[in-house]
């Protein structure tokens, strides 16, 4: 009931706010795009890049083609807004694969310490001291080209975040009476995890979740674009921009749309992000609902 409610506060406190508003509309838009891209598409074969019309190549956008068309003829729109399926599951693979990593590696290294927590916290040290976006590159470039292998490098390079961000949470809420009063009370080990630790060390690790999202959408579109990403003729975003850049001097739209695609979808989750932080902690909150003349 509790949980229920601090939703809809939170709902509350971001539909109130414009430019929260906005973000959750972006975001929710992207989301309902992904999910339904295949049956949008005006062009199902060019957004698959498996038809190729020399004889349109270079047209400029227009009624028929809202985006224009590519080097090859090709529907920009349509390869778009397919575009949105692939960034989404970019996005959900890579922060899911990371928290289902870094989570458990954060809660026993936090809650056990002793040569367990040591032991931990170093492999997660150890994978810390690498640029986050140079590890991914040397690890897509290993795996080679593929959604899977991008997912992969770029999962395995933002689990030790989690991780960290985990293991700092834990290691506080351990402390607290109310885990005490639970050993006392003679619940088991997972159950004081369960029940007590990890919903209480979630709170800021789903808040950095949400603004990784378009910071995944974001380094798969550059990996891609550097060609360690996703195999033609896959619409990505990046691999999009990349192929549209090629023909910057002749045809502006084919890299200008997938990139506007992204400044925004980004945009709007750290937007969203933002909200959910501010809403988050207690005192932030309490002055936005004494601004918004609001009773907690």
């Amino acid at each position: 009931m509790k949980q229920l409610e601090e939703t809809r506060m939170v709902l509350n406190l971001i539909i109130r706010k414009p430019i929260s508003l906005i973000a959750l509309i972006i975001v929710f838009g992207f989301v309902i795009v992904g999910f339904l891209a295949p049956y949008l598409v005006p062009y199902p074969e060019d957004a698959w890049g498996l038809a190729y019309n020399v004889e349109n190549r270079f047209s400029p956008p227009s009624l028929q083609h809202l985006f224009g068309t590519d080097a090859l003829g090709r529907d920009v729109f349509s390869r778009v807004l397919l575009g949105a399926r692939f960034s989404l599951m970019i996005a959900v693979g890579v922060i899911g694969i990371a928290l289902i990593i870094g989570i458990p590696v954060g809660v026993i290294a936090g809650y056990y310490g002793g040569k367990i927590g040591n032991f931990l916290m170093r492999v997660t040290d150890m994978f810390l001291a690498f640029p986050p976006l140079l590890l991914a590159i040397v690890l897509a470039a290993t795996l080679g080209r593929g959604l899977l292998n991008l997912i992969i490098a770029l999962a395995i390079s933002w689990w030790p975040w989690y991780s960290r961000l985990v293991f700092i949470q834990t290691n506080t809420i351990k402390n607290m009476p109310y885990v005490d009063s639970a050993k006392i009370a003679g619940l088991s080990t997972f159950r004081i995890l369960y029940k007590h630790i990890i919903p209480n060390a979630l709170t800021p690790t789903i808040v950095q979740a949400a603004l990784d999202m378009g910071s995944a959408i974001l380094e798969a579109a550059g990996l891609s674009f550097i060609g360690v990403g996703v195999k033609p003729p896959t619409p990505e975003w990046g691999l999009l921009v990349s192929e549209g850049w090629q023909s910057i001097n002749v045809a502006w739209w084919i890299a200008f749309f997938p990139g506007l695609a992204i400044l925004v979808t980004v945009t709007g989750f750290n937007l969203l992000a933002d909200a959910l932080r501010e809403s988050a902690d207690p005192r932030l909150r309490r002055t936005i609902l004494m601004r918004l003349g609001i009773k907690q």
